[in-house]
């Protein structure tokens, strides 16, 4: 499984980068999000998620965890295959998408080219539970927003790989955190486990 690519930038459009490595250019589909955020930069590093069929191999770019996370929330919905995800993506920032899925905006998602009214509905009714909306008045959280000590960044990594969803678990540390700044890292994974 390919986490990230870390490279030059050797072409560049809208809906897909080429990023050269190791003398190999890697041909990553990307969302209009992330195209905005590197279009000016040389080399990027993107996050990747794979998607390995019988008949293709394709690879997504994001420019942040944050983009990549709703992607991959958004594709275990039925319906919604990887390009449908990365057109929603495309469509509406990540805060927009957060901010559409809390509050039940079924409009906003209709609006979407692709998106039918079901499909909407079962993206809020599936996702509800597992987003939360990070921005503030539409915009992206800043790094600031959540508390960024080494021991919240290795639960919050310990949660996720146990199969939590990361913004959940951003929350609850995020609480557990404004309450003891000091709280070590096995103390805050077992107290976020009953919490979780």
């Amino acid at each position: 499984m390919i986490e990230y690519i870390k490279g030059s930038l050797d072409s560049l459009t809208p809906t897909y980068a080429i990023v050269e490595t190791g003398g190999i250019g890697y041909f990553v589909a990307i969302s209009l999000s992330t195209f905005s955020q590197i279009e000016k930069q040389t080399s990027v590093k993107l996050l990747i998620h794979e998607v390995i069929r019988e008949d293709t191999h394709d690879l997504y770019g994001f420019a942040d965890e944050r983009e990549r996370s709703l992607f991959r929330l958004l594709i275990g919905v039925s319906g919604v295959g990887p390009n449908t995800a990365r057109m929603i993506l495309s469509s509406l920032t990540p805060a927009q998408l957060e901010q559409a899925i809390t509050g039940g905006d079924s409009a906003k998602l209709k609006a979407v080219k692709g998106i039918g009214l079901k499909t909407a509905q079962r993206i809020i009714v599936d996702l509800k539970d597992k987003v939360v909306f990070a921005g503030v008045d539409g915009e992206s959280a800043t790094p600031d927003a959540m508390p960024q000590s080494e021991a919240f960044d290795e639960a919050l990594a310990a949660l996720v790989m146990l199969g939590f969803a990361r913004p959940q678990s951003q929350k609850v540390l995020k609480k557990l955190f404004d309450s003891d700044p000091t709280l070590k890292v096995e103390a805050a994974i077992k107290r976020a486990l009953t919490m979780l």
